[in-house]
């Protein structure tokens, strides 16, 4: 493939499919691994009950906070963080 942005042949396409494919599964796994291991969990767990008792001392209704914790753990998530750079890529900042 040339820089004159020519589309790659089948040949090609095969090629770095088959490698994206055999290679995205290792880095999810490695970020898995890396987010969710037992020391990183309980940690998170300890950082979303002290987030969601801090709401209610603030004054909050348990819905709210609930709400708002909710929120708050989706950014940890595989999936939450996948979205927001979807998003921040668009530059899609509202919910």
């Amino acid at each position: 493939m040339s820089n004159n942005h020519e589309m790659p042949d089948a040949k090609q396409l095969k090629e770095i499919l088959g490698t994206i494919s055999e290679e995205i599964p290792k880095i999810l796994e490695s970020v898995s691994k890396a987010l969710y291991g037992s020391e990183n969990a309980e940690k998170l767990g300890k950082t979303v009950a002290q987030f969601y008792k801090e709401l209610i001392e603030a004054g909050m209704t348990p819905e709210q906070a609930y709400k708002l914790t909710r929120d708050y753990m989706a950014g940890f998530s595989l999936g939450g963080m996948l979205a927001s750079a979807v998003k921040a890529g668009r530059g899609d900042n509202e919910d």
